[in-house]
């Protein structure tokens, strides 16, 4: 199987000169079906898999999306590297809404109904999250972002909330008191379950607002996070192609334990107490 870089994110941002569409591949996975069919491209001789995360004509929640069934998917696929593209609101005053940010860092507030592991029916395994972005990627998408004519900044931690409701007031203070830069709704579970597959992620987060905190901005709204993201994607199209003609897709080891194997000594259970069942639906994400 050759491999391919994945880029999940919405239908618009791979829309860009130059794609040529293979095929869309209908799957299924363990974890039930992907989001949408999987879209099979390339790209001046770059095999690529699209996927939106919300599904065609945006129809998942965050909290409804099958994060498991996307991530095993897109590894079937081939895919070991991945680009995260989504919309966020900025906690601090410096990031403008239409600028971009590449976080080096989550946190989780999310509320635990979202399926966060490959683990689980008989195997039980930790992996190390310590640092959830590749480093590696997400310099190749800061570089890509400079070269697009993006204002980018550099790291930063992404709250990542349940919604599918904004913030109140007083939640998006305590954030912005906490030092966090952006806030959206996806990136958890998406890049535990990359790491566990063994996939290379980073985020190109597109500020489409300032959330609820700031006295003299208008409150987030749909239409207006609509504006700005158009005006985003523009510029996301150019970045994805500047990536595009960066990355090593061959690379098979990286210091994020991505391409290496995030899976190594990361098992607890016995051999022989592994599942069967367990093992089965796991071969797919064990595989290196």
């Amino acid at each position: 199987m050759k491999n391919r870089i994945g880029i999940i994110g919405g239908s618009g941002v791979y829309s860009f000169e130059g794609v040529r569409i293979e095929e869309e591949l209908n799957t299924e996975t363990p974890f039930g079906k992907p989001s949408a069919p999987l879209i099979l491209a390339d790209y001046n001789d770059i095999p690529l898999v699209f996927l939106p995360r919300h599904g065609e004509g945006h129809t998942l929640q965050p909290s409804e999306i099958p994060y498991a069934a996307n991530i095993y998917a897109l590894k079937n696929a081939g895919v070991r590297q991945l680009i995260s593209v989504s919309a966020v609101g900025s906690l601090q005053e410096e990031y403008h809404p239409r600028h971009f940010v590449i976080p080096d860092q989550i946190y989780d507030r999310t509320k635990g109904i979202r399926r966060s592991t490959y683990f689980g029916g008989g195997i039980v395994g930790h992996i190390g999250f310590g640092d959830p972005f590749c480093d590696e990627l997400s310099g190749i998408l800061l570089s890509a972002a400079e070269e697009a004519d993006a204002t980018v900044h550099n790291g930063g931690t992404l709250v990542c909330m349940e919604g599918p409701a904004f913030s109140t007031r007083a939640e998006s203070r305590v954030y912005r008191s906490q030092g966090h830069s952006v806030i959206g709704m996806t990136a958890v579970p998406e890049a535990k379950l990359a790491r566990e597959a063994g996939i290379c992620y980073a985020t190109l987060c597109m500020v489409t607002d300032y959330d609820v905190w700031h006295e003299t901005e208008e409150d987030v709204s749909v239409e207006g996070v609509l504006a700005n993201l158009r005006m985003n994607t523009v510029r996301a199209r150019r970045t994805l192609e500047n990536v595009l003609h960066m990355i090593d897709i061959n690379k098979t080891d990286c210091a994020c334990h991505g391409g290496k194997s995030a899976i190594e000594g990361a098992i607890m259970t016995a051999p022989e107490h592994r599942g069967y069942l367990a093992k089965e639906h796991l071969k797919v994400i064990l595989e290196r």
